[in-house]
């Protein structure tokens, strides 16, 4: 691939330079921090000979001590090949670090019916990756039409998010498919050096695709100071304390108050210098662990059946209170965690009043992580989803690593009915898994497989629900089904069930009569 070397900004004259993998030429970019105010960034020429970088306002020593941040770049046409006709995309440049991308656009109800291939620059070792497919259906990991979330004029449209570790240079390129069909198996895998040439044969017209396309370059930032990275590897045998308390609201409104004092020998809190929307996340877990917790411990069967009874007390029917079928609850890690920046959602939690079934997904975002890194991937979702997609909250309720550690996702307690917003048409009474990689090519880790078992027993046995039964639920409009029509759905279900998508994978959706099994074992039945 051959590059355009040009001058800096603010140079008048500029000289053009053809050179083989040439890094990445000048540019302005925007970028948004935390607090969302756009500032203007020079970037400078990288040196070619050595391929270093030199990015004005780039971190060369250990990273900065922030929350992260979001730099956008309008897509423009590509003229390169002229036979061909126009393309969208961006000419290599360098920018500053970031380590997960997608593309955005204006209207959530608009698809992009076409490819999105990039191609990024390692900061570890300055080369260039091969292009990789971006997964372009993922507006349908939203929220339901007529919700609140939907009509709140802040969603956009978008791609999958993409994980490409610490970077600083990329390329980008979107080819057009008119006569795109249905959505298709797309794992993030490089395609060759030549593969899909930008403005190459069968590429549309630019007016085919989205308006207001621009690529979103995300760096997830550290963890706040005294959050953990993520938590011990998940344990083959539960255990742990006994929190007593109850669950709480179940009705939508607003951040949940304190509960009470967990019971002796629960994990101990790191409350540290907490703002008061960390601590209301934090508390609505107040019932399992104390304020400020990392990680929700796991328990065993008869603690996780008389902490089933604290919780809900006179909701449970005689049946349930005599013999109750949950699973033992599993370690899961807080949003305190995983280092959440609770200044990036919105305030208020939202309910839906119960948990009649899971819906599993895979977040699309490629398998090239380490599960170390797992806490910087839900950070950087958690940013995409709500600067880049103009969503109230990270979308899914749960999320899990290959490892098979499970995190908090949605804010409002991970004992409650919070409403996500994972499965359009189908985030009243639900709750959505998402597994973190892509999984159309690629078998998920049998740890994950056990984890979403394990999850799906805890989680769906506090409403008394059967993994391996069905469930009615209700259309809130989708796809698949109209606004108002009445589903049978497995309890345990693949976001593809409930609407027309790839996700979550083939190999994963595979996998789910397996996790039924399992789930239904740990419940006891």
């Amino acid at each position: 691939m051959r590059g355009i070397l040009a001058s800096s900004i603010g140079v008048t004259c500029a000289a053009a330079l053809a050179l083989p993998l040439a890094p990445p030429a000048a540019a302005s970019v925007s970028s948004v921090s935390s607090a969302g105010t756009p500032a203007p960034v020079a970037v400078a020429v990288a040196d070619v000979a050595t391929r270093t970088v030199g990015t004005a306002g780039a971190r060369t020593g250990p990273r900065a001590d922030v929350p992260g941040s979001t730099q956008s770049l309008p897509l423009r046409p590509l003229t390169r090949d002229r036979a061909s006709g126009a393309v969208l995309g961006l000419t290599p440049r360098t920018v500053r670090t970031f380590s997960l991308l997608g593309v955005v656009w204006e209207d959530p109800s608009v698809d992009l019916h076409g490819r999105v291939q990039v191609r990024t620059r390692a900061v570890s070792t300055g080369d260039w990756t091969d292009w990789q497919d971006v997964e372009t259906h993922y507006t349908q990991h939203g929220a339901d039409p007529d919700s609140s979330e939907a009509a709140s004029g802040k969603a956009r449209g978008a791609t999958a998010p993409l994980w490409v570790g610490e970077s600083d240079g990329v390329e980008v390129r979107v080819l057009p498919e008119p006569d795109a069909g249905e959505p298709e198996e797309v794992d993030p895998v490089g395609t060759g050096p030549d593969e899909g040439a930008s403005g190459g044969e069968g590429a549309g017209e630019v007016s085919t695709l989205p308006a207001g396309m621009r690529l979103d370059l995300v760096d997830p930032g550290e963890a706040e100071p005294g959050e953990s990275a993520g938590g011990p590897e998940p344990q083959a045998e539960p255990g742990g304390p006994e929190p007593q308390a109850e669950l709480g609201e179940s009705a939508e409104g607003a951040e949940g108050a304190e509960g009470a004092e967990p019971a002796e020998g629960a994990e101990e809190a790191h409350t540290g210098v907490m703002t008061a929307a960390a601590k209301a996340a934090s508390a609505a877990n107040s019932a399992l662990v104390p304020l400020g917790a990392t990680q929700i411990p796991s328990l065993t069967a008869e603690e996780t059946r008389e902490e089933l009874v604290a919780l809900r007390g006179t909701g449970l029917t005689e049946q349930q209170q005599a013999k109750p079928y949950i699973g033992p609850r599993p370690s899961i890690v807080t949003r305190r965690g995983w280092g959440a920046d609770e200044s990036l959602r919105e305030k208020s939690f939202v309910y839906t009043s119960k948990v009649k079934a899971a819906f599993v997904h895979h977040t699309a975002s490629g398998n090239s992580y380490s599960c170390s890194q797992a806490p910087s991937l839900i950070r950087g979702f958690y940013r995409y989803h709500t600067k880049s997609l103009g969503w109230r909250d990270i979308g899914y309720n749960f999320l899990v690593d290959k490892c098979g550690r499970i995190y908090e996702g949605r804010a409002g307690g991970v004992a409650k009915p919070v409403k996500g917003a994972h499965t359009m048409g189908f985030n009243s009474k639900t709750t959505g898994i998402a597994v973190i990689g892509s999984y159309g090519s690629k078998k998920p880790s049998s740890k994950a497989v056990k984890a979403v078992a394990r999850l799906t027993a805890w989680k769906l046995g506090l409403h008394g629900m059967n993994p391996k039964k069905k469930t009615s639920l209700t259309s809130g409009g989708g796809n698949l089904y109209a606004k108002g029509k009445k589903v049978k759905m497995k309890v345990i279900s693949g976001h593809r069930d409930g609407f027309n998508t790839s996700c979550p994978g083939g190999k994963l959706h595979k996998k789910l009569g397996s996790v039924r099994s399992k789930a239904a074992g740990y419940q006891g039945r």
